[in-house]
């Protein structure tokens, strides 16, 4: 693989990361699949214990390439799954403590209230008016927070320059409230015609606050679940390296116009370089399939 080229992604599965050196990523920014959530990842983990079996895997390989000091911040949320609450983000951290990484600190994502994707599960209590009845509409996600050891402050006098040119616009930390522990911040809407149609993206505004927060201008973030590529394409308009990982084939065209739309802000120009492995599975029309089937289901119900 070439290394520090802009932006690099490779087709294949994140568990094997071997590309990359041990020590060599500056910050992950990256949202692991929800888990069989019913309008984006239906049926996509036969149980719940193979979803953590990769978020098991995925974590030591994490553990392994992130540089000492560093950050990796997981975007994830508990799931409802056929009337099961799955939790998702107190097993995601055990499993990432458990790879090495200390838990640094939880961001709570706020989407607007009138933003509910899959249903009104306060609905219920609107048709039954009576105590037990009650289930509250999910508007929120997590930003999970881990450190691999502690950053050695004495790092930035040897990059003064990148020190500088990395410097955090205060007037816009306080004034847009990143110094809180909830971020209110308008979700991407899945709509037909967009190049997010059919993916579980997040904003643009989610991995640019915590790229400026955790990196230097010229560092390398990895996005080891590139999804559609919002982290790849936000990173590399701040100046970072960008390296992602994506095992589904089939988003290849929805990434490659992402990264080519984002290269107009960027202040890096280096090449986009692509890489397939044996190990790229084709998913898109599946999910696709077993989305409509779901629709179709809730339809009748």
């Amino acid at each position: 693989m070439k290394d520090k080229r802009g932006i690099t992604v490779t087709f294949g599965d994140c568990r094997d990361m071997h590309e990359l050196p041990d020590n060599s990523i500056h910050l992950v920014v990256t949202s692991p699949p929800y888990f069989n959530a019913p309008f984006d990842y239906p049926d996509l983990f036969r149980t719940y214990d193979d979803f953590l079996d990769l978020i098991t895997q995925v974590s030591k390989e994490v553990y392994r390439v992130v540089a000492n000091g560093r950050i990796a911040c997981f975007v994830t949320d508990d799931m409802l799954v056929r009337g099961e609450k799955y939790p998702v983000v107190a097993d995601v951290t055990r499993l990432m403590q458990q790879a090495g990484f200390r838990y640094r600190d939880k961001i709570v994502w706020v989407k607007p209230k009138g933003y509910t994707r899959i249903s009104r599960r306060s609905g219920v209590l609107l048709q039954h008016p009576y105590p037990m009845y009650f289930y509250p509409d999910n508007i929120q996600e997590s930003i999970l927070i881990f450190q691999k050891g502690r950053f050695d402050y004495n790092f930035q006098k040897k990059i003064l320059i990148k020190k500088e040119e990395s410097r955090i616009d205060v007037g816009q930390f306080n004034r847009e409230e990143w110094n809180l522990s909830v971020w209110r911040i308008t979700n991407v809407l899945p709509k037909p015609g967009r190049i997010e149609e059919g993916i579980a993206a997040f904003p643009d505004e989610l991995p640019n606050r915590i790229i400026r927060l955790f990196s230097f201008q010229g560092e390398t973030v990895l996005d080891p679940f590139v999804g559609s590529g919002t982290t790849l394409k936000v990173s590399n308009s701040l100046g970072r390296y960008s390296i992602g990982y994506e095992i589904d084939r089939e988003l290849r065209p929805i990434i490659l116009r992402k990264l080519q739309n984002g290269r107009g802000k960027s202040k890096r120009t280096g090449d986009i370089d692509i890489f397939e492995r044996k190990d790229a599975r084709n998913l898109r029309r599946f999910l696709k399939n077993r989305i409509k089937k779901q629709r179709t289901v809730t339809r009748m119900g």
